[in-house]
């Protein structure tokens, strides 16, 4: 339970640390229009890996239940 609460605190003062500084490339990607880009490829990268993990449980759903029987 120790180790937990430490790792939460770091890691909630790590986010402080990281938050404070000013990151240039997220700027100029925003002004530039190409941060809908970037928001864009990550979506359909995590669309496609629950599709791809939500077909892999029911292949091994049904597998599963051919075993069984």
């Amino acid at each position: 339970m120790k180790k937990a609460g430490l790792f939460l605190l770091l890691t909630l003062l790590s986010g402080n640390l990281f938050a404070q500084q000013d990151v240039e490339m997220a700027d100029t990607m925003h002004s530039n229009g190409k941060i809908y880009v970037v928001v864009a490829v990550i979506a359909v990268v995590l669309i496609g890996l629950i599709i791809y993990l939500l077909n892999l449980d029911r292949k091994l759903t049904r597998l599963e239940k051919e075993i069984k029987k």
